[in-house]
Parts: C-alpha cells; structure tokens; sequence
C-alpha cells in the first residue's frame, strides 16, 4: 500500500537537498508519495558566509537552542506515515533553522505520533546534534524510526580548512588546489540512495522493527572513536562559551576570543590530550565504549 511521506530539509549550499532527494529515491521508486519541503527562515542568514565573524555570530543561538521564524509552509496533508527529517549540525547542535522546524506548529502538528527517520550531512560530528534532536522529537511527540548520517571522512584539522573556505566563498572546491574536497563526498552523496533502498520496504510494511539494525549493517552510520571522544569533551566547553556570549553586551569580543579558542582547541590541544587519553585510558574502557557506540548507532534516547 502506498505510504504517505513527508520529507524536509534546509539547505545553503544544495548539499542537504541532493542527499535528501537521493535518499528518497528509491521510496517513490516503490510507489509512495514523497512530498519534500526545502524550508526557509524568515531572516534567512547569508551563503556564503563571506566573513568568519558573520559564521561565528550564529554560535551562541546554535548551542542554546533558540528558534528563528519559519517562511510560510504549506502542507498537502495533515498527517502522515513518514516524516524525513533532514538537517545539519552546526556548532555540535542542531542548525538554527533545524531548531526553528521542531518549534514551528505546523511541522510539530504532524510529527506526533509519525515515525522520524533523520537524515543528516555533517562535517564530522553530529552525536551531540542528534541527541538534541532526539530530546526535540520527544518533545513533539514523534517516533524516531531510523537516523542515517553522512560526514566528511578525512581528517578532522584538513577538515576546519576545507569546510571554512567552502562556506566563505560558496565553492565547493579544494583549497589550493591541492586539499580534499570539503563536506561529504559525492560518492556517499550518490551511495545514499542505497540506504533509501533499505528503509523502502519497512516503509511498504509499515512496521520499523529492527530497521535501524539494518541500516548499520548497511553503513549508514558509523562512529570514529577519535571523534567521539573529542565531541563529548568539545560539547560541554561549547555550553560554557554559549552561555557566556549569549546576551552578552561583549558579544563581539567574546566571539572573537571563541574562535581563537576553538582554533587552538582543534590543532593544539586536541591532538595531545587524544594522544594521551588513547595511550593510558582508552584500553581500560572497552566495555564503556561498546555500550556508547550501540547507542549512538542506535535511535533510542537516554535522557541522562
């Protein structure tokens, strides 16, 4: 039987959209309707970013959680079977415009009760967004079903230099003509389509049981270690700074120390304090780890 699936997204640079429609490819392919939404902020903010500081103001909304005003969505239904919930992490939390959606009434009115799956392209760490955006969904009253997340798999320090002259000047290129691409590969972009194929026949039955399994069988999501370790201590000095800047009268000079903290963060210290944890703490914990990569592979939420 023909399934109702509401799939939205919002995009700057197109990536989200292509990997979105990738994805659901293959559901319209095994005859379900597929209604996609690209939505836009009422004050959109600007692609390129052009300058750091414009990139780094939005920092501090980002972290806390704080909603901006959705353009009009109209909606062809007033519920349905599935929703798609595409989105980006933005400073190791949901995107505001992501936020802005799960605080829109229109879209929260048919997420309760609705599967979720969420689809998400990433720099590279996007375990703290999701738990946000679990915490969110709840709230809304949603099923989260499944969660497929793509990332940037070269190195994290590259990364930062890649990803910052792509938002800056609005070319997804190598820098210098000599770095890595920057943001998800168009091989995982066209791989996608894959892991749609997977959900396709959960969705015809309408029962999600073990589909996430399937999906991390099928590499939809995968965790590095390294990353995960360094998100989980980067999450929690990303609060601290939020609430610091946020409603400050020093806004701008604490942003500009912000960054110049995250700059040494990411390529001083970072790399020292992994070294140092991989060496004389990682081999204790291997218990600890599996449990947290099963869960972070998985859907459901640990309110703790």
């Amino acid at each position: 039987m023909s399934k109702k699936i509401l799939a939205l997204y919002y995009t700057q640079s197109g990536q989200l959209e292509e990997i979105t429609n990738n994805f659901t490819k293959p559901l319209k392919e095994a005859g379900h309707t597929v209604e996609t939404h690209r939505v836009r902020l009422v004050n959109e903010y600007p692609f390129p970013w052009k300058t750091a500081p414009v990139f780094f103001d939005a920092m501090p909304e980002s972290v806390q959680g704080i909603p901006q005003q959705l353009q009009p969505l109209q909606l062809n239904e007033s519920s349905y079977d599935l929703v798609i919930f595409a989105y980006q992490p933005w400073f190791l939390s949901p995107s505001i415009p992501a936020t802005s959606m799960l605080h829109d009434e229109r879209i929260t009115a048919v997420l309760k009760n609705t599967p979720v799956i969420t689809l998400i392209g990433s720099r590279n760490m996007w375990l703290n967004a999701q738990e946000k955006l679990k915490k969110l969904l709840q709230a809304a009253g949603a099923h989260l079903v499944g969660n497929v997340a793509l990332a940037d798999r070269g190195n994290n320090q590259l990364g930062v230099l890649t990803i910052f002259h792509w938002m800056l000047n609005g070319k997804k290129e190598r820098k210098w003509g000599i770095l890595p691409m920057p943001g998800v590969a168009q091989k995982d972009i066209d791989h996608v389509e894959a892991f749609g194929a997977v959900v396709a026949p959960y969705v015809s039955k309408g029962s999600y049981h073990r589909m996430q399994e399937a999906l991390v069988q099928a590499k939809a999501v995968e965790i590095r270690y390294n990353l995960m370790y360094i998100e989980s201590k980067a999450g929690i000095m990303f609060k601290v700074w939020s609430r610091l800047i946020y409603g400050s009268k020093k806004r701008k000079a604490l942003l500009v120390a912000f960054k110049y903290y995250l700059l040494i963060a990411l390529f001083v210290a970072a790399p020292i304090i992994l070294l140092i944890h991989s060496i004389l703490v990682r081999p204790f914990l291997y218990s600890r780890t599996k449990r947290k990569f099963e869960y972070f592979l998985g859907v459901n939420y640990n309110k703790e």
